[in-house]
Order: structure tokens, then sequence, then C-alpha cells
């Protein structure tokens, strides 16, 4: 048995370990969101359209890339929400709204244009295919958090969910590595494609830990 000095201390480094990894999730998020606002000021004057100034020419692109740019801004400061144990527990309203409004803006609006946008992505064949498969793959995590829970088993849920967050984060790590490497003298191209790939490998291969993280420890207390 593990006295109360014991288990204090693992609780301590748990919550020390925790804060490391969600710190900067949450301030890297928050800062993604900042720099998104801009955008909505629908200015042309950002490199991101300069570069793709004919392609903005076309109403149905224009119109995607605003609903893709506000749907991921959006699942960001949702999924936040989502996986907080304090509105879980003592705000589960809050939860249920903010979890039927991520699914139907991902489902809706944030895969389905950024599936149309991936034929355009710049880069090679290679990564135009990885930004499918992230449209994709978004969209299919998402509806099997949602058909999970309607059957209400709550790990597969959150498994389901924990994966479709990962990709909604791309946005943000994508820009962490691109930054990182950049201070390393990178050229452009390779950075974007470098950076492209380690984010969306790596927040896959996260997601899997977690979930095995989690599930483990579902295990342990079910067995208990």
């Amino acid at each position: 048995m593990l006295n109360s000095r014991q288990l204090t201390l693992q609780q301590s480094i748990r919550y020390f370990f925790a804060a490391l990894f969600w710190i900067p999730v949450v301030f890297f998020s928050l800062l993604l969101v900042k720099n998104t606002l801009p955008y909505f000021s629908f200015s042309q004057q950002f490199s991101f359209i300069e570069e793709r100034a004919l392609l903005f020419l076309k109403p149905v692109y224009k119109y995607s890339f605003y609903i893709h740019i506000f749907a991921g801004m959006f699942c960001i400061v949702a999924a936040l929400t989502q996986f907080s144990s304090y509105i879980l527990k003592k705000r589960k309203p809050i939860h249920i709204w903010m979890g039927k409004t991520y699914v139907f803006v991902v489902l809706v609006l944030g895969a389905p244009t950024g599936l149309y946008m991936s034929f355009f992505a710049k880069g090679s064949f290679w990564e135009r295919m990885l930004f499918m498969f992230m449209a994709l793959y978004w969209f299919y995590s998402t509806m099997k958090g949602l058909q999970t829970i309607k059957v209400k088993n709550v790990l597969a849920h959150k498994n389901w969910m924990i994966r479709s967050y990962s990709m909604a984060m791309t946005a943000v790590t994508f820009r962490v590595y691109h930054l990182l490497f950049y201070y390393f003298d990178f050229d452009h191209l390779h950075n974007y494609e470098i950076s492209l790939w380690i984010s969306v490998l790596g927040n896959m291969l996260v997601a899997e830990y977690l979930i095995y993280r989690k599930s483990k420890s579902y295990l342990k207390t079910f067995l208990a």
C-alpha cells in the first residue's frame, strides 16, 4: 500500500508533466487564433494570399479558405474545453454543447474545405496527398467519435476524439516546427515539407501514445 506522502508525490509529478504538455499546447493554440484573426479583415496583403493570388480569383477557393480557417480556429479552441476534466465533471452541458458544435464544424465545414483545398496545396504530389489524408482522417475520426458516443462507448469516443484533435492541432504544431527549422536556416520549401510531415506523423504518434496510456489506466481501474 502506498502511503499518503507517496501518493502526493506521484500526483505532483503527474500534474507537473501534464502542465509541461498542456501549457505549450494552450499557448500555441491561442497564438494561432490570434494570428488567424487578421485574415478576417479580408485584406489581400498576406503572404499566403499573395502566393495564391490566381486561386483567390476563384470564389469557391476564396470562400473555402475563409471557411476553413474559421473552422480550424474554432475547433482548436473548442477542443481545449473538451479535454478539461473540470468541465466534464462540473459543467457537463458545456462539454456536450461544445462537442456537438465541434463535430458539426469539422464534418460540415473544416474537413470538406480542407479536402478541396488539398488539391491546390503547395509542395509535391506527396504533400498534396498528405493534405488529402489529413482531411479524410479528420473527418473519419470525428465521425467515429460521434458514432461511439451515441452507443455510449465512452472509452472509444475519447480515443477517436483524441485522434480527431491531433489532426486539428497540426495547424499549431506545423507552425512550431516551421519556426524551429527557420532558425536552423532550412530553405523555405524544405522547411515547409519537413515541418508538414513531422507535424502530421508526430501528432498521430502522440495521439496513439495518449490513447495507449489512457486505455491502460482504464483497464487497471476496471480490473481492480
